[in-house]
């Protein structure tokens, strides 16, 4: 058959060139392996027709193959993502279609809800199974390295806090709440009054719980509610994980956004992924392209330098910016491993596809992450111009509980 005797020229060559501890078991028993030593990775072909995704190994290719049931794998998921990366590079250019394309999408209120909902709303309890006590869901802050996710995750609230000098009393916005850690720890560590929002209808729904079961209804209000529709001033304002869905045709229009609901003396930080392609390009070998299509529809990654400058065309005065990465990529991991103990429990809460989408995707995501292909970054700002006098003058004020 063609396409088995081009696999097996194929393997041969990886023999050759790159031995990697991979094995892939064909339909009919046959056994092609990639190198001598025993294998780390197997990979199951259970019809002839999968064979093509070898031969173009993209991430895409890869990652689709396995969440549709194309293939199975087994393995320690940081094996099979390097592996499979290895594949990738060493079979594909990082050129043309499997270059670090720069794509945009339009971003409405109805699309954007949309995009939320698919990603956020597969259920409370999903998440519950592998995120912390506290169910945060962005990057934490290891301040020793030696913490424990629930830890990391407050401290990175407090960091966060601290940063922009919370005091009690002040209004607080939080653009993308999640289902409220960061508003609820402002109201009752801080002392403020918060405003959260979210489009999600299952995070406002578990928001609004936990704020009634806290006791603090009177200081914090959750709203299903778009960015573009709030009204008001707040002292404060602090978006965690959410710029991601905006797009960068939105960016100036975002922090326009941000700029008139500050107050003229008010402080506001803006925590999320970027790309670190300076051409705002997604992760090449078709990573980008697998993360669109199957965990955040329309989401874009620009890099930090079109965040500041789009952030300066907004309005706002970048005073301290922060790469987080390798705290993102030690979260990651440890969500990864979350999901990979209680495997049985979230397998019974959603079906097989949705189940290896999240697999591979939590495992790909520690991987990027720790090799630089994405990064993640806080910017505290301020009105252009107008507190910077405010601002202490070092940064030991961050570091100082």
């Amino acid at each position: 058959m063609f396409w088995e005797k081009k696999l097996v020229d194929w393997v041969a060559d990886f023999r050759e060139r790159t031995p990697l501890p991979l094995r892939l078991e064909l339909w009919n028993g046959e056994r092609l392996d990639f190198s001598d030593e025993a294998p780390q990775v197997t990979v199951r072909v259970p019809q002839a027709s999968s064979l093509t995704t070898f031969l173009e190994p993209s991430l895409y290719n890869l990652g689709k193959a396995y969440v549709e049931g194309k293939i199975d794998v087994e393995g320690r998921l940081q094996d099979i993502i390097a592996i499979g990366t290895t594949l990738a590079k060493q079979t594909l250019k990082a050129e043309g279609k499997f270059s670090r394309l720069t794509r945009t999408f339009q971003h409405t209120r109805e699309k954007d809800k949309e995009a939320i909902s698919y990603h956020y709303d597969v259920s409370n309890d999903f998440y519950r199974t592998w995120l912390d006590e506290n169910m945060v869901y962005s990057c934490a802050y290891f301040e020793n390295g030696d913490e424990d996710l629930g830890t990391a995750q407050l401290k990175k609230i407090d960091h966060i806090l601290t940063k922009i000098q919370l005091r009690p009393g002040q209004t607080l916005l939080d653009i993308g709440c999640g289902w409220g850690a960061l508003v609820l720890r402002a109201a009752q560590k801080y002392g403020a009054r918060c405003v959260g929002i979210t489009l999600s209808q299952k995070q406002y729904e578990l928001a609004r719980e936990r704020v009634q079961r806290a006791g603090v209804a009177d200081r914090v209000e959750i709203r299903l509610e778009d960015y573009r529709d709030v009204h008001g001033t707040f002292d404060r304002i602090t978006s965690v994980g959410m710029f991601e869905h905006v797009g960068k045709k939105n960016l100036p229009l975002y922090f326009t956004k941000m700029r008139s609901l500050l107050a003229d003396d008010g402080m506001a930080m803006n925590h999320g992924i970027t790309s670190t392609d300076p051409n705002d390009g997604e992760t090449a070998y078709g990573g980008g392209e697998f993360i669109e299509k199957y965990v955040f529809p329309h989401g874009e990654l620009n890099h930090i330098g079109t965040v500041l400058r789009t952030m300066q065309e907004g309005g706002l005065e970048a005073l301290d910016v922060e790469n987080l990465r390798r705290h993102y990529a030690r979260t990651c991991a440890l969500w990864a491993d979350n999901f990979e103990g209680h495997a049985k429990d979230v397998r019974a809460m959603v079906d097989e596809k949705t189940f290896r989408i999240w697999r591979v995707y939590l495992a790909g995501c520690a991987y990027a992450f720790a090799q630089d292909w994405i990064a993640i970054y806080q910017v505290v700002c301020t009105k252009a111009g107008r507190a910077a006098s405010a601002l202490p003058w070092n940064r030991r004020y961050m570091y100082e509980r």
